[in-house]
């Protein structure tokens, strides 16, 4: 044992001297850390917060969600892939043709009562429902409907053309639209057709019926507004129309309103965005809102009318200069048409797959 203990000291002799020589000779002392009161033990650990990415929303007017934010409407379009008969649907539509801001500030003609673009009013849902007799009665929704007395008309109250009206129940959050539409004396109106959409809902129109615009798709959640572009972000696809279309429509709209078989035509419902390679970055800040939208979730082909007219809210802060000088920049070859087939879940519902 006492061998034992001799060798064994002499071991530990070693090697504290060569650890000394390492330290250039002066004894190492390994001090330990000193324990915050605040620090986790064994048994209790400070986890750090989990950050999240807010979840997707949808735009909004009056309060309302315009759609889930899966909606159709809503969903970027610029990973898609390009439609294969493309560059045939933007020769046809116009090529060569630049973009048309079909809203702004003021009236056209200059001192008629006719506001640039397409107005709306939202209303309480106490608002009284009023009778429509429709012409179209067999593809529209019969009502009530809740138009104010004072309800603002496409045209001005006493323009012609498409006479668009529409209403949205702020309180329940549906939408009332009508075509073509007339007061009367006695506190009904008449119009050529007229839907009503749950904004709630993905739901989509029946299959072959038409609404207030052609495509039988609704007009409200394709507008371009102004608080929009103020916030910094559109995130929406924008109505657009075309001179000449196809006797056809896709997904998801619901009604066409043309003769022609040539299938390089565009159809109704047809997607198309900015091209990716598309510099925006000399157009001033707010201009810049705008076209980012053309390449994010692009435009909706909804209604016959001039070639690539883009369809807004009358406002008096639009500055109609500016517009009238950025679209002008914008060609249709600009642009490309996209298959949206890849975000279909039901052909009879607005809702999208994750692309």
């Amino acid at each position: 044992m006492r061998v034992f203990k001799f060798e064994l000291f002499f071991i530990v002799s070693v090697l504290s001297v060569g650890l000394l020589a390492r330290c250039g000779g002066e004894t190492a002392v390994s001090t330990p850390a000193p324990v915050s009161a605040n620090a986790p033990t064994a048994d209790h650990f400070n986890y750090l917060p989990t950050i999240s990415a807010p979840p997707p929303s949808s735009p909004q007017i009056a309060g309302c969600d315009v759609f889930p934010h899966d909606n159709i409407w809503n969903a970027p379009v610029d990973s898609l892939p390009v439609h294969p008969n493309s560059a045939a649907y933007i020769a046809a539509i116009g090529a060569d043709t630049a973009l048309h801001a079909d809203f702004g500030s003021g009236v056209w003609p200059a001192g008629s009562d006719s506001p640039i673009g397409i107005p709306f009013v939202d209303v309480p849902g106490s608002q009284p429902g009023v009778a429509v007799s429709f012409d179209y009665d067999d593809e529209s929704d019969p009502g009530p409907y809740p138009i104010p007395p004072d309800a603002p008309v496409e045209g001005g109250p006493n323009g012609g053309g498409d006479r668009h009206v529409i209403v949205l129940d702020r309180d329940n959050c549906i939408l009332y639209e009508l075509f073509h539409a007339f007061p009367q004396q006695d506190g009904s109106w008449t119009a050529v057709s007229g839907a009503i959409f749950d904004l709630n809902s993905h739901a989509l129109r029946p299959d072959g019926w038409t609404s207030a615009d052609a495509a039988g798709l609704p007009i409200l959640p394709g507008l371009m507004r102004y608080d929009e572009v103020a916030s910094g972000e559109i995130r929406h696809a924008i109505r657009f129309t075309a001179s000449e279309t196809q006797k056809a429509h896709l997904w998801p709209a619901r009604h066409d309103a043309s003769a022609n078989t040539d299938p390089d035509y565009p159809p109704m419902g047809l997607r198309l965005r900015l091209r990716a390679d598309f510099d925006i970055s000399a157009f001033p800040s707010d201009m810049q809102v705008i076209v980012q939208a053309f390449k994010t979730y692009g435009l909706i082909l909804a209604d016959n009318g001039s070639s690539w007219f883009i369809s807004g809210v009358p406002d008096e802060r639009w500055n109609n200069d500016l517009l009238n000088q950025t679209f002008a920049q914008l060609l249709g070859s600009d642009f490309e048409a996209v298959d949206v087939s890849s975000l279909m879940v039901d052909p009879d519902s607005g809702q999208t797959a994750s692309p």
